[in-house]
């Protein structure tokens, strides 16, 4: 997109999903000035939503042909770092985690990245057992390799219940360059995650539209499937099973295989009828985009596979304004954060 003059800082937004990250640094003033993302039906939103399409495998992209930037924003891969995936890897007796060179190992492209363009500020946003996995040996390599790209790094698991109706707990990494701070900051950067805001709670009937089309509704068969499955592992003293959650209150996790059943979060209806699942206009609403100027432009299953591996804009917002908070104090420090480093080592070589 053409660069706008207007705009606070520039950053680029990799492994960009449907764009979670690059709307909370959007509403800072930010201007994004490159975006990644390898898979074709996101890049069908983002190109319908921003008016760009990402360039595409990140392996593949050249960093010294990425504009220089302030900001690196990115949701690298969450499978082989989470939960779900890695007991999939495990039962299929694959690789996971950095073994894992399809998917692991995108970190060091990511790496390479910071590297190569040095921004002021990183923002990275993972799954919450990213620090556990592999015995907090991945967390490790992930925490020394930013160390070693001499950048302070601070982590969070944040709760994005605070901000939208539904638990959704996810890891922010910020990064501040230490060749650009460390002399004005000398004890640390001053940096502090956000605290969900004060007032009242967006409830998840808040989201919901009165009127459904009933192929949202759930099939006699799966219906009872569901309940069956829920209460052969009650029986076994396991939590598994679908979710009906109060209406007044926050929701399950929105997965990325929510398409497949919905029964993480079902919402019930009257008239003796079966529970229903999310439309995915809805579930745009529980990941807190901002649907009433979004249009979804792919199919149901896609739709539901992008919200589930979305990051939530408005959490994003928060970190990004408290990033942009340290940027501020370091202006009134006389810190030129906006002069980009890489740019003048080329020249002083």
């Amino acid at each position: 997109m053409a660069h706008q003059a207007a705009s606070e800082f520039d950053f680029i937004d990799l492994f960009a999903g449907i764009g979670g990250l690059r709307l909370g640094l959007e509403a800072i003033q930010g201007e994004c000035v490159f975006s990644s993302e390898w898979d074709k039906f996101a890049q069908q939103t983002y190109q319908a939503w921003y008016g760009e399409r990402p360039a595409g495998d990140i392996n593949a992209i050249d960093p010294a042909s990425i504009p220089n930037h302030h900001i690196l924003a990115a949701g690298f891969p969450c499978q082989p770092f989470s939960i779900a995936g890695v007991s999939k890897k495990l039962s299929l007796g694959r690789a996971h985690g950095f073994a894992d060179v399809k998917q692991g190992n995108l970190f060091f492209a990511l790496a390479d990245i910071i590297g190569a363009k040095r921004p002021a500020v990183i923002l990275l946003e993972n799954v919450k057992n990213l620090t556990s996995h592999d015995r907090g040996q991945t967390w490790m390599i992930i925490a020394e390799t930013l160390e070693k790209l001499d950048y302070e790094v601070h982590a969070q698991v944040i709760d994005a219940a605070g901000w939208v109706p539904q638990h959704r707990e996810r890891i922010f990494i910020v990064g501040f360059n230490r060749e650009i701070f460390a002399d004005t900051f000398p004890d640390g950067v001053p940096f502090a995650f956000p605290s969900p805001p004060q007032g009242e709670q967006v409830r998840l009937r808040d989201i919901l539209d009165r009127k459904v089309d009933p192929k949202y509704t759930l099939s006699n068969h799966l219906w009872s499937y569901l309940q069956n499955y829920a209460l052969k592992h009650k029986a076994k003293g396991n939590g598994f099973g679908f979710g009906l959650p109060d209406l007044d209150g926050v929701s399950r996790t929105l997965s990325a295989r929510y398409h497949k059943d919905g029964s993480e979060i079902l919402i019930r209806q009257g008239g003796g009828r079966n529970p229903r699942r999310l439309t995915p206009l809805e579930a745009g609403r529980l990941m807190g985009f901002p649907m009433e100027r979004l249009e979804i432009v792919v199919s149901d299953t896609q739709a539901y596979r992008q919200f589930g591996n979305a990051v939530v804009p408005k959490v994003a917002a928060a970190v990004a304004r408290q990033i942009e908070i340290v940027l501020q104090a370091a202006t009134e420090q006389g810190i030129d954060w906006k002069r980009p480093r890489v740019v003048d080592e080329l020249a002083a070589g």
